[in-house]
């Protein structure tokens, strides 16, 4: 039998951000089935913590679960979270694809990220069906945002980024993103704080080579060290943008 995985305490400065974000965009309701989209880093690990840490003590009852897609590329392997999740007592969906294969079969003008996305998302959809899950949360963050956001008004002239909650188009998913307000180097901290079982480069098709984001990544970077305050600007100017539609 295995070792049940014993409660992870929540740092204030991960959790106070989260519950802003769930709040105010009405992210969780009561009797609500949550589906967490994990991919083993350290995002998204963080995400299952902090909602097990909120199913725990919200004063509202809903259930949560865990699903990963394993696109079966060479060097990554997500298979160990499996003892994890059954450690953790939370139901745990596996799926296996290739998504080389597919890829190599139907993609045209994509990236093979982008392919790889959508791939991903329906399958998690389906699960999410499969089990009657009404909800799918992603474990996106404020430097994901704000990465999304650039590429988008560098790239493409427009003014957009990933949603805050949205439903899916055909009506029955409800997809959240509660760590809007999180930065990347809080979940960087938690998982090596907590020794979270992240496993690396969880998409080994991208950091092959540097990509567009990885260079907004760098971009926010440089600007960060001469101006402290950017992120929080940025926080607030990405507000209004988070209703805005976006494709599933």
């Amino acid at each position: 039998m295995s070792k049940k995985q014993p409660l992870v305490k929540m740092p204030k400065k991960l959790m106070r951000p989260i519950g802003q974000a769930i709040t105010e965009f009405e992210m969780i309701r009561a009797g609500d089935r949550v589906l967490l989209g994990l991919s083993g880093g350290k995002d998204s690990l963080t995400l299952l913590h902090a909602l097990r840490h909120l199913q725990r003590h919200a004063p509202i009852d809903f259930d949560i679960a865990a699903v990963t897609v394993d696109p079966e590329i060479e060097g990554f392997d997500p298979s160990r979270l499996k003892n994890y999740l059954a450690q953790m007592g939370i139901p745990y969906f596996y799926l296996s694809h290739d998504m080389t294969a597919q890829a190599e079969a139907q993609m045209q003008k994509d990236s093979f990220c982008s392919f790889c996305s959508r791939m991903k998302r329906g399958m998690m959809y389906s699960t999410a069906r499969r089990e009657n899950y009404n909800v799918l949360a992603l474990g996106q963050h404020l430097d994901d945002l704000a990465e999304s956001f650039l590429m988008s008004a560098f790239r493409g002239g427009q003014l957009r980024t990933m949603k805050a909650h949205y439903t899916n188009q055909d009506g029955d998913i409800r997809i959240i993103r509660p760590m809007i307000y999180v930065r990347e180097r809080e979940t960087a901290a938690f998982a090596r704080e907590t020794e979270l079982p992240v496993i690396r480069d969880s998409c080994p098709a991208c950091f092959s080579m540097p990509t567009e984001r990885e260079h907004m990544k760098q971009l926010l970077k440089d600007e960060e060290a001469h101006n402290p305050t950017l992120f929080a600007s940025l926080k607030t100017a990405l507000n209004p943008l988070y209703s805005i539609k976006e494709p599933d």
